[in-house]
């Protein structure tokens, strides 16, 4: 038994001599002892020196979590020869010592823990770990930076990877941007090689205007179900002579420019799409929702529409899945007090990156939308949807203050006598060569208010009223003005709950997808061979996407270089004599893992031990007790239970 102290997080809280004394006195305890880091290299030496010296049958560990340093202190106990799963772990630390002050209760309590610990450790048995072989391909959801520079660093490793992405082309929220902070690069001129990159790499296989269907399987062994919505046109017949799209009778606002600009229901999405190939959209075409028109048929030189072509079902086995599917901004019409949707001179910070995109709808020329004028006193407003518990999302979104001084910036070049102001909350500068970027916008002459205006009212020529507090100084603002920007925070994307759900993936309270370790392992989840890449774990700018996805590339790297992988032994096994074939097992496993089928001995429960994850819940929900899950059977529970309740009932 080995009582850590871990610096003074354990030890400042939880009187760790008198806890060690006081489990020298459980039975069957040989050797006990503490230690101020049990996690170095000096403390596992001293744990596997006594294994060997002892001949130790069992080991408990108290210190961190399970979750940080669980499987350390397994290994280091299979290298002293001790099957792992005969290793306990008592969390003293975050269930002790950092929710409690009290010094004498939290000693107390710490013992408890400890005595339900080792009456547990009593009834560990060994278990073998199995091993499967692995498909040596990656899939990655998502066709952003995030989802790009992890299929890229995959592909370029030699690994067979599929790049699956809901919109006609690959891109992302990158691809909408004029420039990236601070070095005011073309956001395009950035990102288009890679996209190109892509589209033509040897390694990748890249399935757009596509959804994911269906996931089953485990780490090195997933079966994946994609549904490819048609095009409805030949691309190698196609031409890109763009007759279609002059010929289409149907105009709709065009999403790439946050609907800005008209598109057609026949379209390329943005001049640099990959694949660069026309599509149809079926939910506005003439043709397939009223069969008329057809004129984009009549007038193609080179016969690339096809109105036959119907959704394509793709099935992929694969060792590895990256999600890389982004993020959704915050809908500003949401915020009502500031006009959104009602003031046409209220704009999004995603609207005036397209508004002074040289490709966006105005060319360049950011104007009022009201009169098409210059405007000459513009605000921007920080942390709408951001740090805002009413709105439901307490959290900074990390990127708004740096695009709210690159956009301010960008327009200062644009119109040098402006009047620029930009109403914050905190100015958060923490990336690298972030700081000198703002401090040349104050330098610019662009005026930084530390007050977030309440309200924005409107008069009647469309002129923004905006009243404010200016904290530095103590005053009461008002200002009138021609346009103002709302920096609009980041959401976890469209359709999260149903991939996390395939996944069988955590969400953090955010609603972002939770990650395995926020320190040791960001780009894992709790699911083996699932791993996250880019702004679906949190909001991050894209120097820190593009090093997730490298981190998450090289993780799924690490699983699919291996010929087979060792699957935990901590899964579910049926008593066949207990078994009544119910089902109710099969119904609630989320994993797929258990099947009830006809047997020589009767309709019995049976379990896919590759594909069971060990959660527990059909062994909870067994009305016959009949299945168990290795390493929390009921007698182990019921034994910690027994300790943590009567004491003396800790025995050999």
């Amino acid at each position: 038994m080995y009582v850590c102290h871990c610096g003074l997080n354990i030890g400042a809280v939880v009187d760790v001599g008198a806890v060690t004394e006081y489990v020298k006195t459980l039975p069957g305890v040989v050797v006990a002892k503490e230690s101020t880091y049990t996690c170095s290299d000096s403390g596992q030496w001293a744990i596997q020196e006594d294994i060997e010296k002892h001949n130790l049958s069992r080991v408990v560990v108290a210190s961190c979590s399970p979750r940080m340093h669980g499987d350390t202190f397994m290994k280091t106990c299979e290298q002293a020869g001790l099957n792992p799963y005969l290793f306990e772990m008592v969390n003293i630390r975050e269930q002790c010592s950092w929710v409690h002050t009290d010094k004498k209760e939290a000693t107390e309590k710490a013992k408890d823990l400890i005595r339900m610990a080792v009456a547990k450790a009593w009834l560990l048995q060994p278990l073998e770990r199995q091993k499967s072989p692995v498909h040596k391909s990656a899939l990655v959801i998502g066709g952003g930076v995030a989802g790009i520079f992890s299929a890229l660093y995959l592909a370029n490793a030699g690994i067979k990877t599929y790049l699956v992405e809901k919109k006609p082309s690959i891109g992302g929220h990158m691809a909408q941007l004029d420039k990236t902070f601070p070095t005011l690069d073309c956001s395009l001129c950035i990102l288009s090689p890679r996209m190109a990159d892509v589209g033509k790499h040897e390694n990748i296989e890249l399935i757009t205007y596509a959804d994911i269907e269906d996931v089953s399987g485990y780490a090195g062994n997933f079966h994946v179900k994609v549904k490819k919505k048609p095009r409805y046109i030949i691309k190698d017949n196609c031409r890109l002579c763009g007759i279609c799209t002059e010929k289409c009778p149907v105009s709709l606002l065009d999403e790439f420019n946050v609907g800005l600009k008209e598109r057609k229901a026949i379209y390329i999405p943005f001049p640099q799409a990959v694949p660069n190939c026309y599509v149809i959209d079926s939910d506005h075409c003439l043709h397939i929702t009223k069969g008329g028109c057809m004129l984009c048929e009549k007038n193609c030189p080179s016969e690339a529409i096809d109105f036959d072509q119907t959704a394509e079902d793709i099935e992929v086995d694969v060792g590895a899945i990256i999600v890389a599917t982004g993020f959704q901004l915050y809908d500003a019409t949401q915020k009502k007090e500031y006009g959104y949707g009602r003031y046409p001179n209220v704009i999004t910070n995603m609207d005036f990156e397209r508004l002074v995109g040289a490709d966006g709808p105005t060319h360049g020329k950011v104007l009022r939308p009201s009169d098409e004028k210059p405007p000459q006193k513009i605000a921007f407003i920080q942390c709408v949807g951001s740090r805002d518990k009413q709105e439901g999302a307490e959290y900074c979104s990390r990127i708004c203050c740096m695009a709210t001084v690159k956009q301010a910036t960008m327009l200062r070049e644009k119109y040098p006598d402006a009047d620029i102001y930009v109403y914050y909350t905190d100015m958060r500068t923490p990336g690298k060569g972030f700081e000198e970027f703002y401090q040349r916008g104050r330098e610019q002459g662009i005026v930084f208010i530390r007050g977030k205006p309440g309200e924005i009212e409107e008069d009647e020529n469309h002129n923004l009223i905006i009243i404010s507090e200016d904290i530095d100084s103590g005053l009461i603002l008002r200002n009138t003005l021609d346009l103002a920007v709302l920096a609009c925070g980041l959401r976890p994307p469209e359709g999260i709950d149903q991939l996390a759900r395939m996944l069988h993936l955590s969400r953090s309270p955010d609603g972002f997808i939770m990650e395995a370790h926020p320190k040791l392992r960001p780009a894992e989840t709790a699911i083996p061979g699932v791993l996250l890449a880019g702004c679906v774990q949190f909001p991050k700018d894209i120097p820190d996407t593009v090093a997730q996805s490298g981190g998450a590339a090289a993780v799924a790297a690490e699983l699919l270089t291996k010929e087979e992988i060792e699957l935990s032994p901590v899964r579910a096994s049926v008593d066949t004599d207990l078994c009544i074939g119910c089902g109710l097992c099969e119904l609630l496993c989320d994993y797929g893992a258990v099947e009830v089928k006809r047997t020589d001995e009767g309709i019995k429960a049976q379990v896919v031990e590759v594909a069971c994850q060990g959660c527990g819940v059909c062994a909870a929900s067994c009305p016959r007790k009949a299945i168990t899950i290795h390493h929390f059977t009921e007698d182990q529970l019921m034994a910690q239970v027994s300790g943590a309740l009567v004491p003396e009932k800790v025995i050999s």
